[in-house]
């Protein structure tokens, strides 16, 4: 039997996640496998702008929309690091393919493109990601810390990020209220 993979899921923070870094955490899986996960926090803004971001690695930003765009906190790994969510996936010096035409990219080419006005279509861009080693991540979801759904583009690309928890949560079905933070076997 194959292993499970999470990769192109969303996981949902727990309502009674008490670890402040992820309360309320929407994290979009990138990876998921025997070696262990890595994902990016969609819906924290890290306070700094494109254009700040920009400004600091020497690039220009000249297009307006993307300038007040926010840089996101994608995780309490490399946090000095930029990693790039984009679709189409295009042809990158270092990019990860997630599934069909959407890729991670860490590689400074595509924040030289966005800079020349040929940004990818949709993109996300993060300081730092979210990691677990072998087993942790399967050993967090059984401990009640986070649901899973198969992850939708819009919500990461469309809705503003105040919206993107809820809307993920929508997408389980039925009312978080009735969520309990026990875990029990019966």
């Amino acid at each position: 039997m194959e292993p499970l993979s999470l990769t192109d899921h969303f996981l949902i923070a727990m309502p009674n996640m008490a670890d402040p870094l992820f309360a309320r955490s929407l994290v979009y899986l990138c990876e998921h496998g025997e070696h262990g996960a890595m994902g990016l926090i969609v819906n924290k803004p890290s306070g700094i702008a494109m254009a700040q971001l920009f400004e600091q690695i020497d690039l220009p930003l000249e297009t307006d929309p993307l300038r007040g765009e926010s840089v996101y906190f994608g995780g309490p790994v490399q946090p000095d690091r930029g990693f790039v969510l984009h679709a189409p996936a295009g042809h990158w010096q270092s990019s990860l393919q997630v599934k069909e035409g959407l890729a991670l990219t860490t590689s400074k080419d595509v924040l030289i493109a966005v800079s020349e006005g040929r940004a990818p279509e949709r993109m996300l861009i993060t300081l730092g990601y979210a990691g677990w080693t072998a087993g942790q991540l399967e050993q967090e979801i059984s401990d009640n810390s986070w649901l899973t759904v198969k992850a939708e583009p819009s919500i990461l690309f469309e809705l503003p990020a105040e919206l993107r928890y809820d809307a993920a949560m929508s997408l389980l079905g039925f009312d978080p209220s009735l969520l309990s933070g026990d875990v029990g076997h019966a």
